[in-house]
């Protein structure tokens, strides 16, 4: 697979976004019920195209990530967060998720921010095994944090310095 090109995401992108988000669902990475029609814009009041980044391969949406605040207090501005982190059955093991990540952090820098953090669901071993290897590190770890599909699963919590 070619090297995916990483780009902001535009108000065209939701749609192809939406279906994206959807398709990939998996309570491997997810602790939102399984979407159900009628389906939920995917660009909101709180996360728009500034927040994505896209990767693409020949034309084609195969990612998605997205950047936002951890909360909005003023003394925690210099913080930035994936807060969502998506690619196609098709082109994941080709790079795209390392291609997101890395864009993310210079967008983050960009912004002025100094760290970068995310969470992951413990039990999320291909996620945290890339996040790792690409400079991040368990900060803390929330036990037991969500009940999914009958199983108690940890909420990790990694980050790293920009």
């Amino acid at each position: 697979m070619p090297v995916p090109h990483i780009r902001h995401a535009t108000l065209d992108d939701e749609d192809t976004l939406g279906r994206l988000d959807r398709v990939t669902w998996s309570p491997l990475h997810s602790v939102q019920p399984r979407p159900r029609p009628p389906y939920e814009p995917f660009y909101n009041e709180r996360f728009g195209p500034r927040d994505h980044l896209v990767a693409e391969v020949d034309g084609a949406v195969v990612g998605y990530i997205r950047l936002g605040y951890p909360t909005p207090l003023a003394c925690n501005s210099h913080v930035r967060q994936i807060q969502g982190l998506v690619v196609a059955e098709e082109a994941r093991g080709a790079g795209v998720a390392r291609a997101l990540l890395r864009a993310v952090r210079e967008e983050a820098r960009r912004q002025g921010a100094r760290r970068l953090t995310l969470r992951v669901l413990g039990h999320n071993t291909p996620a945290r095994g890339l996040y790792e290897a690409e400079g991040f590190v368990v900060e803390g770890v929330l036990p037991g944090e969500f009940l999914l599909e009958g199983e108690y699963v940890d909420d990790v919590l990694m980050g790293c310095a920009l």
